[in-house]
């Protein structure tokens, strides 16, 4: 199955991969935001996490880039969307944690509309239930019409939630 039911080990994963990255970016100015659907206590989700690196000052971002390719990432650019630059793992190396667990890795800018996007998301299904079981129907909905496959899912998914999860920014700002 693509969608997992809730699992309280999404935090401890996140935990985990955030205390690493904690040590490979120590003494820089930066944020670690748990974000996507894992980060939403109750709700089902494809059991990969979602984190964000966050940061201020944009010359912090080549010594964040620079700390996160010694560990074994590689920059992978913004992939279309602006201001969310992507991290994977190179596979040259091995660590215990970060290849242990399935996860995205983004850096974002702290004035960066995904990073709102995000993060309204996220906080916006954590807080209404009605919000949190609609979405989660379209998900299972969207992966049985995808036959189960991640790629299919992919497509259906930014066809169809992106109208969705618009709401949540008109109901934010009331």
């Amino acid at each position: 199955m693509l969608i997992h039911p809730y699992s309280p080990d999404w935090n401890t994963h996140f935990e985990s991969i955030k205390n690493v990255l904690d040590k490979c970016l120590q003494g820089l100015d930066y944020t670690i935001e748990h974000v996507g659907s894992t980060a939403v206590p109750g709700l089902s989700a494809k059991p990969i996490i979602d984190i964000d690196i966050v940061f201020n000052d944009p010359s912090t971002f080549p010594l964040i880039k620079q700390a996160l390719e010694l560990i074994g990432y590689f920059h992978n650019g913004n992939q279309g969307i602006e201001d969310r630059e992507v991290f994977k793992r190179a596979g040259a190396s091995q660590h215990e944690v970060l290849d242990a667990i399935s996860h995205h890795l983004y850096v974002c800018s702290a004035d960066s509309s995904a990073l709102k996007r995000h993060l309204i998301t996220r906080d916006y299904l954590r807080n209404n239930e009605w919000a949190r079981a609609e979405y989660q129907q379209m998900k299972y909905q969207l992966a049985e019409k995808a036959g189960q496959n991640q790629k299919a899912y992919a497509v259906l998914k930014e066809e169809q939630v992106n109208k969705f999860i618009d709401q949540f920014y008109q109901n934010f700002e009331k």
